[in-house]
């Protein structure tokens, strides 16, 4: 394991790819800090997956009985397994398939669409956001698809040629999914139905495809490493035979198995601060493979950044007070706390 601290110091401008492609060695900023994990706790066993909770969609405006498990299920874990979402299993293929295509490209290709300095948007891996920074075993290309008038185009491949229409049409569906899911939310908690959409106001969605390399030291690195979205919701469609997402659960890792054609849906601290604590924006983090490849494609619903975040006035009561200040809750807010360590959505409790 020594080899793992001999490698070149340049590797921080590299993609994870270039790295994976001759990795002899594994670069010091990918070792994983194993002690500073969100304290003591266990890691998941090969074996162990999460009995995650299973959604119909296609019940949730007419089964009492399905709202009470979507609500249950949020509570219980923040995260849940969507079908018969409406999606057909040949399109998300498709949206699959392009983003396979993307990262199959040459170095030169994809580095058309390369993201700037301490940015998110476009094509690259971690901002780097100090020297002691542990870096994740990953690659994305993130991406502002909704509102349509804040995409940057420069970033979305024109390679393959269907890239653009595909994620385009993928966008509109994940945006009445994210309209179900917070309207269902609502009417878990007895509240008019508009509740969640009227206080979050219009939301970005933000596509980021992740691939994630095989590497030769899996127990080493972290795909991703320990957090909890910002978002209001991110959905999530995870590769279809290659598992890797394990969620924070009592004190335990443990693993998300994939559930064909569904998507994985979870809240993030933005739906924590607004239902009043009620609903549980889970930790989260992503483990690679030491002989497969794995892509997902996930999409955030964030508050625009200058929309302030609070609890639901309804949801506040003698016997349930304001568990969170209001805030605006934006990306930049969340890297700021992150950066320092722990969860960001601890500076908004009371």
């Amino acid at each position: 394991m020594d080899k793992c601290h001999s490698a070149p110091a340049n590797h921080v401008n590299k993609q994870v790819q270039e790295i994976a492609a001759n990795c002899h060695h594994l670069p010091k900023r990918y070792i994983r800090k194993q002690d500073k994990e969100y304290g003591p706790v266990t890691n998941a066993s090969a074996s162990s997956l999460a009995d995650l909770p299973v959604i119909d969609f296609s019940l949730l405006t007419s089964s009492p009985l399905e709202l009470n498990k979507l609500k249950s299920a949020v509570i219980t874990w923040g995260c849940f397994q969507a079908i018969n979402h409406g999606i057909e299993s040949l399109f998300l293929e498709k949206v699959r398939e392009i983003g396979k295509m993307f990262f199959h490209l040459s170095a030169d290709e994809k580095k058309k669409y390369l993201k700037e300095e301490k940015d998110v948007e476009g094509y690259g891996n971690d901002i780097v956001l100090s020297d002691d920074q542990v870096l994740d075993w990953n690659d994305r290309l993130y991406l502002t698809v909704l509102p349509k008038d804040q995409r940057k185009f420069r970033f979305w491949p024109t390679n393959p040629t269907n890239f653009r229409d595909v994620l385009d049409e993928y966008s509109c569906k994940m945006e009445l999914i994210y309209e179900v899911v917070l309207k269902s939310l609502a009417r878990a908690l007895n509240l008019h139905e508009d509740c969640f959409l009227n206080q979050f106001g219009t939301t970005k969605k933000c596509a980021r495809y992740n691939y994630y390399p095989s590497c030769p030291w899996p127990e080493r690195v972290l795909g991703v490493k320990p957090h909890a979205d910002s978002s209001a919701i991110t959905i999530l469609l995870q590769d279809e035979e290659v598992e890797g997402l394990q969620l924070l659960k009592d004190g335990k890792w443990v693993g998300v198995s994939v559930v064909h054609d569904a998507l994985t849906i979870n809240v993030g601290d933005q739906m924590e601060i607004g239902s009043n604590g009620i609903f549980k924006s889970p930790v989260h983090r992503v483990m690679v493979n030491s002989k497969k490849e794995r892509m997902t494609l996930a999409v955030f619903c964030p508050v625009l950044s200058d929309q302030v975040v609070g609890p639901v006035d309804e949801l506040i009561t003698e016997e349930t007070p304001r568990m969170y200040k209001n805030v605006a809750y934006s990306l930049d807010y969340f890297l700021n706390y992150f950066q320092q360590g722990g969860r960001p959505i601890d500076a908004c409790k009371i």
